[in-house]
């Protein structure tokens, strides 16, 4: 088995019209054992501006604080709110260090550019490798089911409420045929002027 998948959990990104989506399921867990059901994946970067990790559970821990620490050195040194583009090149960088010794995650970035609120996302392997595609991105232990049910699902230029639906369905569905994730997920919709939070109850089984 992948050090990756030791802890299980998937993280899935999506773009709509001026809104971008990013959703986790909440299991923590050591192979087939379950540990916890509340695990955070996705971690508030910025006002507009979210990261998701999947991988090992200590390494997820380890690379918000440092992620976070690097975002607020530039922000106090630029005096301006990071762009969603910026902060890939900083995580790209931070992996790319230890690409001899890596962290063990897959980080997922979605957000929206502070000024012209254009949405972007973006997804890299654990030294850095940067990927921005044009419709959505998915990390975790089950990406082959995540991207049949991306794939059959999404469409340009989706509402708010849309995207939501879009992103929840292909979540709860590629988890349910995964063994090392599941145990209900959560989704931020994020929109010039907000960021909606909702939780999803699935199966616990």
């Amino acid at each position: 088995m992948s050090i990756l998948a030791y802890n299980g959990g998937v993280v899935i990104a999506m773009k709509g019209k001026d809104c971008v989506a990013i959703a986790a399921d909440r299991r923590l867990g050591v192979r087939g054992q379950l540990i916890c059901t509340s695990f955070d994946r996705i971690f508030e970067m910025g006002p507009k501006l979210y990261l998701g990790l999947p991988g090992l559970a200590t390494d997820t821990a380890t690379v918000a604080q440092r992620l976070k620490f690097r975002m607020n050195l530039y922000e106090l040194r630029e005096n301006r709110k990071i762009k969603p583009k910026t902060f890939s090149a900083v995580v790209s960088n931070l992996l790319y260090e230890r690409r001899f010794g890596p962290y063990f995650v897959e980080p997922v970035i979605a957000g929206l550019d502070p000024k012209t609120n254009e949405p972007y996302i973006c997804n890299m392997d654990l030294i850095g490798c940067p990927n921005e595609p044009e419709d959505f991105v998915v990390c975790g232990t089950c990406v082959e089911q995540a991207y049949g049910m991306c794939e059959s699902l999404w469409e340009p230029n989706l509402e708010p409420d849309d995207l939501f639906e879009t992103i929840s369905q292909a979540l709860v569905n590629a988890f349910d045929r995964d063994a090392l994730s599941g145990w209900g997920g959560v989704v931020y919709i994020i929109e010039k002027d907000k960021v909606t939070v909702k939780e999803l109850k699935t199966r616990m089984d």
